[in-house]
């Protein structure tokens, strides 16, 4: 027999820290039995684990040469394989002798795993003990020759024992030699016997390459997952779904998005169901007063006949209520494949028999889900977990929908609670909730980008957590709905190993209050040891936040909320007791006592002593006493009820006083004076005032009138005002003392800041300048003051009649008796305020108009006898329109048009003789006219 020197060696470590040191090489063990031909088979293959066998000196029992557990096969024991093995020139054999026990069908399966075992091994001559390596970078194939007679054998279940010797009789399967061929069958989990051919076996160990590590989508590392046959192990991106704040998603592959829908929807559902009633809803609510944005309220987790509800107990809080089929539990809660319990500041649902938890503090949650159940098999709000974005937002229908947003919608439930939910109608937008104008996102949310989660960046990326951070900062600035993102940042972190101490870095805007006798710890363990579990090593290395016994105490149970330094008991009051201390709770006096029962009770004893309870008004009554809370106090007690006198009716201004006389019960009454005033069946305490009538003062004083006992009240007469301001008036009001002043005329201030006073219809004109006319109006009872000014047509004394100039009768406006010299027909302009309908330009404009003498004469004609005429006007020739922008008096402008002279001539007109009275018609229309040009520039220059 020969075995070829190893030259290189695998070591296999667990799933954890995966490591392949190999070359290729090809080794063959040839096992020699008595006369039997020998047969030599190698494979070349990947890597193998490595296994060393020890070469202890000869003689050592042969029962140490068992390679891994196995059940009982009964056989005869003088039957063994014999293997030898040839070392280097110059050694001789050395051979092992294995029971064929070790290498028969076995029929179970087993759970142990592949490992190195020391084989106790026959040496021939005299070679000393030595120790050696068979395996490398090929399969290690080896090949056992045997010689054995029939034997006949029975395989047993494990744990049983059996005896064989020469009457052993078959009881499950007969075979001759050691199988059939081509024959297969487990040494044990990682190790496999295939029969050849006669007498010929070959053992195979199950080759396990370290697998490549994958990347998951969601940015989580991925988690080591043994094969079904136990021996090797695979990678798998675990379904991991979180939610938070109002709220953002992030799906089992990771997409980020938000979604303000305020109904209940689906977070996860089997596509192909294979869980009974199995789901995981979410119920949001709107959160904001603006009835925008909302926020998780409720988590609801479906298992066959269980429906747990996570409910949050008080908005943007971390306190949750746990209901199981609307039942409310005690925590922590285990029934029908269903455990509730809380760790740190989550309430966790466990499902072991799926390998999948939900956890929920209030205001952010999360689903973990192995991939090797529900992998390629999930919808929801949550999407579907195949470590692939591109379908994470599918509709119950199977399509993909555009995003998350919209897919989201379609998610909804029926849920009796939410009657404004109809699921199944065409879902509307959701509002935008972009706020309007850019904002600066709270500092809290720089921690994430930070130093202080430095030490988690490498393992989970922050910038979604960020940008929902900065999201809720501008759209909910006031509900510190921030701080949601970076706890759930936090979490995930923890998840990964990397634990964050975040909390006191927030300035105490996110900081998180214990109650009394706990401590918060931003590391704490999944599950806080208690007086039950110390003994229990923990093997999770898992941290989360929340609020945990102080050093040097524990938590006395996972359902007893109390920290104790010793574990003794603790009762329904939660105090924690000694094991010997005794005390009272719920008048029972107990002892704390060390065994299962704990605390063991008996009633309270107390020393009763009766009283008797004379005197009218007196009853007997039982109280508790204060020395003993639970023993009764027989005391006596008064109770007015019981007195047969009764309070006499005072009149007004007095009132019964009572008194009790020493070691009585019933009062003694009397009426006495309050020291008030009275009036008209009402009292007036002193120095208050006491209304007769409006025309007088009346105070309550303390002086006291003797006969009536009452308080004097003193009146004076009201005074009245007798000045008012220039202007106002003294006008009586009806049912008043007085009369009021009212104004009476306009006031008016001058513009050498003088006032003047005018009675409504007044006109006059300033005294410093006549052009300048003030008016006193009175419209509906309502006193209006004008000023107006008056605009004089243009005037050149140079074409006047020296001495003949005067002012008009206005006093304002000038004249004179023109020159004889006649002025040509042209356009004359000037400059002035345009008025129309009361609205005014804003400045003067320029106005043109025609002036000028043209050849007119009427004279007598002999040939017709009669007067001939020739008339001739200065008149335009040619005009043009401009607008101009008014200005009126209600604040708003207008714009108006007017005519602009450019040119004027002398235009022949027809002339006729006027009748007599025509002439008189004229005359006056002449004079109405200057009349009414004159009030016409008063009332168009008013300012």
């Amino acid at each position: 027999s020969t075995l070829s020197t190893p030259e290189s060696t695998t070591t296999s470590t667990s799933p954890k820290t995966p490591s392949t040191t190999s070359s290729p090489l090809s080794t063959t063990t040839t096992v020699t039995g008595s006369s039997t031909p020998t047969s030599t088979t190698s494979s070349t293959s990947s890597a193998t684990p490595t296994y060393t066998t020890t070469l202890p000196t000869p003689g050592n029992s042969v029962a140490h040469a068992v390679i891994c557990s196995l059940p009982v096969v009964a056989l005869k024991l003088h039957e063994h394989l014999k293997l030898c093995l040839l070392e280097g020139s110059g050694m001789g054999n050395q051979c092992i002798l294995i029971p064929l026990a070790l290498l028969l069908h076995s029929f179970y399966v087993h759970s142990a795993s592949l490992s190195a075992i020391p084989v106790s091994t026959t040496t021939s001559g005299t070679t000393p003990t030595k120790t050696f390596t068979t395996t490398s970078g090929t399969t290690a194939s080896s090949v056992i020759t045997t010689t054995t007679t029939s034997t006949t054998f029975k395989t047993l279940p494990p744990g049983s024992t059996t005896t064989s010797g020469p009457n052993a009789t078959s009881t499950a399967v007969t075979t001759t030699g050691i199988s059939t061929h081509s024959e297969s069958w487990w040494l044990c989990n990682c190790t496999k016997a295939i029969c050849i051919e006669d007498n010929i076996v070959q053992v195979i160990p199950v080759i396990c390459n370290p697998p490549p590590k994958p990347t998951c989508t969601n940015g989580l590392s991925p988690v080591p997952v043994i094969d079904e046959d136990g021996c090797c192990w695979h990678w798998e991106c675990d379904c991991y779904c979180t939610g938070w704040g109002d709220p953002h998603y992030m799906t089992f592959d990771g997409l980020y998005y938000s979604y303000q829908g305020n109904c209940t929807y689906v977070l996860v559902e089997e596509i192909n169901k294979t869980v009974d009633n199995f789901g995981v809803y979410i119920d949001n609510y709107h959160c904001d007063t603006r009835d925008v944005v909302s926020c998780p309220r409720t988590l609801i987790v479906r298992h066959e006949t269980q429906e747990v509800r996570l409910k949050t107990a008080e908005p943007n809080t971390l306190q949750v209520e746990v209901t199981v089929n609307n039942q409310l539990v005690a925590l922590p809660y285990k029934k029908f494949g269903v455990s509730i319990y809380e760790s740190g500041i989550n309430c966790v649902v466990e499902i072991p028999e799926l390998k999948m938890n939900v956890t929920y503090n209030g205001l952010s949650f999360s689903i973990r889900m192995p991939h090797s159940l529900f992998g390629n098999n999930t919808q929801g709000q949550c999407g579907t977990c195949n470590n692939n974005t591109a379908d994470d937002c599918m509709l119950p229908n199977g399509k993909i929908a555009e995003n998350c947003e919209t897919m989201a919608d379609h998610w909804q439930v029926v849920d009796p609670s939410k009657p404004q939910c109809s699921p199944g109608l065409v879902p509307t937008g959701s509002p935008s909730t972009t706020p309007t104008q850019p904002c600066k996102e709270s500092a809290i949310c720089e921690l994430l980008l930070g130093s202080v989660f430095k030490p988690c960046h490498a393992l989970v990326h922050p910038e979604k957590y960020y940008a929902a951070c900065v999201f809720d900062s501008c759209v909910l600035p006031n509900l510190d709905l921030e701080c949601s993102s970076l706890q759930i940042y936090a979490a995930t972190c923890a998840d990964q190993g990397a634990c964050i101490d975040w909390r006191k870095h927030t300035n105490g805007v996110c900081s998180h209050e214990c109650p009394e006798g706990k401590e918060y710890r931003a590391c704490g363990p999944i599950k806080e040891m208690t007086c039950k579990s110390r003994g229990q090593n923990d093997t999770s290395t898992k941290q989360v936040e929340g609020c945990f016994c102080p050093n040097g105490t524990m938590l006395y149970d996972s359902g007893v909320d109390v920290c104790v330094k010793t574990c003794g008991c603790v009762g329904v009051d939660m105090i924690p007791r000694e094991f010997g201390e005794e005390f009272t709770v719920d008048c029972q006096d107990c002892i704390c006592l060390e065994g299962e029962h704990g605390i063991v009770c008996k009633p309270h004893t107390c020393d009763q002593k009766k009283v008797t309870c004379d005197g009218e008004g007196f009853y007997e009554v039982t109280e508790v006493s204060p020395e003993d809370s639970c023993c009764p106090l027989f005391t006596c007690k008064c109770n007015t009820s019981f007195c047969t006198a009764k309070a006499p009716k005072c009149s007004l201004g007095f009132e019964v006083h009572s008194y009790i006389p020493s070691g009585q019960c019933c009062p003694v009454y009397q009426c006495v004076p309050k020291g008030v005033c009275v009036h008209e069946n009402a009292e007036f305490l002193p120095n208050s005032s006491v209304f007769v009538d409006k025309c007088q003062n009346c105070l309550c004083t303390n002086d006291v009138n003797v006969s009536t006992q009452l308080n004097i009240i003193s009146c004076e007469r009201v005074p009245c005002n007798t000045y008012c301001q220039p202007g106002y008036e003294i006008k009586p009001v009806n049912g008043e003392c007085c009369g009021k002043c009212v104004q009476t005329k306009c006031i008016i201030r001058t513009a050498d800041n003088s006032e003047l006073i005018l009675s409504p219809g007044d006109f006059k004109n300033d005294p410093h300048n006549n052009c300048t006319i003030y008016s006193c109006v009175d419209v509906h009872n309502q006193l209006i003051a004008s000023t107006s000014e008056i605009t004089c047509p243009a005037f050149n004394e140079e074409s006047c009649k020296p001495g003949t100039i005067s002012f008009l009768p206005n006093g304002c406006c000038k004249t004179c008796a023109p020159l004889d010299s006649r002025t040509p027909c042209s356009v004359r302009r000037r400059t002035d305020f345009i008025v129309y309908n009361g609205c005014r330009s804003v400045d003067r404009v320029e106005l043109t108009e025609c002036e000028g003498t043209c050849g007119t004469f009427s004279l007598y004609s002999a040939e017709a006898n009669s007067m001939d005429h020739s008339c001739s006007c200065c008149r335009e020739t040619r005009t043009t329109e401009k607008h101009v922008v008014l200005k009126c008096p209600g604040g708003h402008s207008m714009s108006h048009k007017y005519i602009y002279v450019e040119s004027c001539s002398c235009q022949d007109t027809e002339c006729s003789k006027p009748e007599p009275n025509e002439l008189q018609n004229n005359e006056e229309n002449d004079k109405a006219s200057t009349l009414n040009r004159i009030k016409r520039a008063i009332s168009l220059t008013s300012k």
